[in-house]
Order: C-alpha cells, then structure tokens, then sequence
C-alpha cells in the first residue's frame, strides 16, 4: 500500500513533534470510503486530490497513513463518505457503518436537504452512526454563494438529531464564511434551537486566516452544544486565537485526510488564503510549485506544527492538549453512542 511520507517529513516528526504529541490521537474528520460508494460509471478526474489515492480511501489506507504520520501515538477516529453526488449516500453509510465500531471508530453519514426526516432517521440508525453531515453541494436550485445553513438543514432533520442528541458536522457555506452576518446568526440560532444536538462547526467555521476568525466565535462559544474542529487549519494566530477565545474542551483535533496527506501548506496572503502545493492536484484556491523551488511537508504535519507553536503561545496546559487530541472528541462522541446504541462492538 503506497504511504507517500517522505525522510524530510520523518525529520519533522523526530525534531518537532514526538515530544509534543500525546500517546493518543482521536482525529475527529477523515473522509473514508472504498468503492462500493462510489456511483456506477464516475470515473476519478486525474488531478483529483483522491487520484492519488487510487480513487478512494479505504479504512486499510487511513489506517496505513496514520501509522506513517503517527507512528508511536494510538489512532482513533470519526470518518464520513465524500460529500458529493457521484458517491451514493446509503452505500457510503452502509461502508461508514461497517468500518466503525462506536469504541475506537466512529462514523456520520452524508445527508441532502432532499432526503426525509425518516430516510436520514435510517441511514444514521441502521447503520449505528453518531451524527450526520450535511454539504452545500448537496443544495439544488439556486446560486452557490447564496445557500445558508437552513437551506442545508431542514427542520425535520435537525429536529430528529435533536431527539436523538445526535452529532453534526457543520462546514458552514457563504464567502464570507464565519464572518457573514448571515451565518453567525444562523450558527447561534441553530445551537440554541436544537440544544441537545451536537453542532460541530467544521475548519474552525472554514476560518484559515486572522481576519476571518477576529471576534467571530463569541456567539457560537457562548452555546453549550456547540465545537469546533481544527480540520486543514495549519495558521498558527488563527489557532492561538480559537484557544484563547472558545472553550478548549469543546475543541477537537481533526485532519480532513485523505487531503492533509498531500505536501503543501496553507498560507494567508492579503486577508485570504491559498494551499500551496507541492504536487499538482485540484484542490481550493491551489497554487503549485511548479519549479519545486521549496521542500515541503504533509499538510497534515504542517496542522500540527501550528497547533503546537498555538497551543505554546496561548499556555495550553499537557492536559488540555491532550484534551485537544484526543479526550474532548472521545467523551463526546462515546456519549452519543451510548445515548442511541448502548456500549459499542468489539474493536474492529
């Protein structure tokens, strides 16, 4: 199985990051699926992040991954499908379902607007899962930049997470992000409306420069129910500032692997940001090196360089940090397990 870590990215964790991770990492957003997700006929774009991964990412590659980036920590995690119509959103359920075992590994499933309350009632239920998550794309009918989280959340589906106590993953729409009037009130709206649902507000509220996270988690960290995930997020003053200014055992380590296995970096330019890569796939706002005129890392371990320069910055204790990495996502989501399916299977 191909892992693609590199001497230079084993430098990286023998100098820098050995002695800041604890002996446990619970990385609480990673896309898996195998091929029986997949839609008849689609065929992976050949400069699709996933093409390097063969066209999927099996719970045999994270797993294999995992012990390349981490090789001395143990790994647990909460996976979903790939948020897109050319996967089926049953069969990736189904795969979601197999591969978690509520202890170790858990799972969400990938829900439309479209679907009933019932159907999304069984999708998460037959197949044990702790939650859903909901994508713009998945939204019909109108311009991209106008969707809202309430077009991504009909009631009936968030009333039946609320029921259950269930958990969502939230990557918020809009371009302006975190920022958009819009989405701050709607954010706060829906954790005080379903207080009993876990709304986990995904990429920080996709906050991955200074200006797009200043002032802006205040209502959203006044919400009991309410976490964020530091997923793709490697800005050290944007992490720093979630540590200092959101409930730090409301915030969860996450990866968003298979696309934090690649080589790159994210960096603010000018109030924005863009993924600097080192290989040259599709993803964001990419710039590629084309000249290879700089040595790279996975965006995986530039994630955990920011949070350990962060974690430095804003005096984050060893058991907060643990916290981070692995106690906050395990409490949370063993909770919900319990709550809908009593204690979880065997260790797969």
């Amino acid at each position: 199985m191909n892992v693609d870590i590199r001497a230079t990215d084993r430098q990286v964790y023998e100098r820098e990051l050995k002695g800041f991770l604890p002996p446990k990492i619970f990385d609480a957003h990673v896309h898996v699926f195998d091929r029986t997700c997949i839609v008849p006929g689609y065929q992976c774009p050949p400069r699709s992040v996933l093409a390097k991964f063969g066209g999927v990412f099996t719970i045999e590659q994270c797993r294999a991954w995992a012990q390349a980036l981490l090789p001395e920590q143990e790994f647990h995690l909460n996976s979903f499908g790939m948020p897109s119509y050319d996967y089926d959103l049953d069969a990736s359920a189904a795969y979601s379902g197999r591969i978690a075992d509520n202890q170790r590994s858990f799972a969400m499933a990938l829900v439309s607007p479209r679907d009933s309350r019932a159907a999304v009632i069984e999708r998460v239920t037959a197949n044990r899962l702790i939650g859903y998550k909901p994508y713009l794309d998945f939204v019909a009918g109108q311009p991209k930049a106008d969707i809202t989280i309430q077009d991504m959340l009909p009631a009936g589906q968030m009333e039946a997470a609320d029921e259950r106590g269930l958990a969502i993953m939230l990557h918020i729409p809009r371009p302006g992000r975190l920022a958009d009037p819009v989405n701050q009130a709607q954010m706060v709206a829906l954790c005080r409306r379903y207080s009993r649902a876990k709304i986990i507000f995904a990429h920080i509220g996709r906050a991955y420069y200074l200006h797009g996270i200043m002032g802006l988690l205040d209502g959203i960290a006044a919400c009991p129910n309410a976490y964020i995930d530091t997923a793709m997020v490697n800005h050290e003053g944007v992490l720093e500032y979630a540590f200092r200014n959101f409930p730090r055992e409301r915030i969860l380590f996450g990866s968003d692997a298979p696309i934090a296995c690649l080589h790159g970096k994210s960096v603010e330019i000018n109030n924005h940001y863009a993924y600097l890569m080192a290989e040259d796939y599709d993803i964001g706002t990419a710039i590629h090196d084309a000249r290879h005129a700089v040595t790279f890392t996975t965006f995986y371990y530039e994630q955990l360089r920011g949070i350990q320069l962060a974690a430095n910055r804003a005096g984050l204790t060893r058991r907060e940090i643990e916290g981070l990495f692995f106690d906050n996502a395990s409490r949370l989501f063993r909770a919900v397990a319990e709550r809908n399916y009593g204690t979880g299977r065997d260790s797969l």
